[in-house]
């Protein structure tokens, strides 16, 4: 068995923090971390996972050496486990099943790069994976204009090359691209297509 993982907690509610840091230190494979050293890992615990949450993951990822991160979040629809990952997130638990035993496996998966998702979410996800129906771009928070748009970006057309092709107007384009940053909280167009990517909106 090597070093305790060096772990760090954030929540926006100070009871939430420090009942999961209780939880992480009964496990000897982890250790809160030490403001030399920083975290390798992060657990944000949380009611629920929307713009402030995710908000504060990004932050949290948005370093040099990013550490990797738990999300605990009361309800995790898929929806929001798709936000989540494509923000980062390498696990993902409900607080009713965060005991401090899976709290550690997840940190500890997370630390060794794996990925942990709620058994039920991970079919979920993969069922959307396969299907690509309209329902799963409902669920991620795309319309079918929104995703049109969206893959012509992708591809690397222009604003009006893709204007010209869906038969929009320059402004009308301009406009969807520009919704879609603002709800995701993204930087621009490459970050929009990156986003997608990885939440397998694309």
């Amino acid at each position: 068995m090597g070093d305790p993982v060096p772990v760090d907690v954030v929540a926006l509610d100070p009871v939430l923090e420090a009942g999961t840091k209780a939880a992480l230190l009964s496990c000897p494979q982890v250790r809160l971390a030490d403001p030399d050293d920083g975290p390798r890992v992060v657990v944000i615990t949380a009611d629920a996972v929307g713009r402030p949450e995710l908000d504060v993951l990004r932050t949290v990822r948005d370093v040099p050496a990013p550490p990797d991160v738990v999300l605990v979040a009361a309800e995790l629809a898929p929806a929001d486990t798709l936000h989540a990952l494509a923000a980062g997130a390498r696990g993902l638990l409900r607080r009713r099943e965060a005991d401090p035993a899976r709290l550690a496996r997840a940190v500890l998966a997370a630390a060794r790069g794996d990925c942990t998702l709620p058994p039920d979410l991970l079919d979920l996800l993969l069922e959307h994976s396969v299907s690509r129906a309209t329902a799963p771009w409902a669920a991620a928070g795309l319309d079918d204009r929104e995703r049109s748009v969206l893959r012509m970006v992708a591809d690397g057309h222009e604003t009006s090359e893709i204007a010209e092709h869906l038969c929009y107007s320059p402004r009308t384009v301009t406009t969807i691209v520009h919704d879609i940053t603002q709800r995701f909280r993204l930087r621009n167009r490459a970050h929009a297509v990156a986003y997608a990517l990885r939440a397998g909106m694309l």
